[in-house]
């Protein structure tokens, strides 16, 4: 629905342009946003190069598995049916750091892989599981330590005070991450 909505407005604006008699304004505001596209392109790449390249570090070197076993206890509250030593909590516990990180891109494939291995522990193949749905809320509601991604955004647009947004985006996270496990928790309990 947002996509036809964005499109339309497109269309709207490059009629009214063409109407007007600004198709120059046009041309140079269509190359302009190319520019500042691969420019934000560029600047993103870097920082998430530079956070993969240490999460793959962290991995080979085991300190993920070592931050699994550290964050071990409340995963297995969240996810008690899974088995302590499961390949899918240490992919869990790998995104959750990637998260914690504000790396959603580099998160993505170890959340990837864990849903992998959720589906291969769930009895209903042509539905979640709960542990999938309480996977989903941690995923997308994760606790952000350090946003770099956001970091690295306000960086590229000259802002002042780019790790100013260090504080809130902690406190958001964190609420968004207890509202989010609460309700998933109440919605398992009332339906069992």
């Amino acid at each position: 629905m947002v996509n036809i909505i964005w499109f339309i407005l497109l269309i709207i604006g490059i009629t009214y342009s063409i109407i007007s008699g600004n198709t120059k304004i046009l041309n140079d505001e269509i190359l302009l946003s190319a520019k500042s596209a691969f420019n934000l392109i560029l600047t993103m790449m870097e920082v998430t190069v530079l956070w993969t390249g240490i999460l793959n570090i962290a991995e080979k070197s085991n300190l993920l598995k070592k931050f699994s076993n550290l964050i071990n206890p409340l995963l297995s509250k969240l996810f008690p049916k899974i088995k302590k030593g499961d390949k899918a909590l240490d992919y869990i516990s790998s995104n959750v750091a990637a998260n914690m990180l504000g790396l959603g891109s580099a998160a993505t494939p170890f959340g990837l892989k864990a849903m992998k291995e959720l589906q291969g522990l769930n009895n209903k193949k042509d539905e979640a599981s709960d542990e999938m749905i309480t996977f989903l809320v941690l995923n997308t509601s994760g606790v952000t330590i350090i946003p770099t991604t956001v970091i690295a955004l306000r960086l590229a647009h000259n802002s002042s005070n780019p790790s100013g947004i260090i504080l809130t985006s902690l406190i958001a996270t964190s609420l968004a991450s207890i509202a989010g496990l609460t309700l998933d928790y109440l919605i398992r309990r009332k339906h069992k």
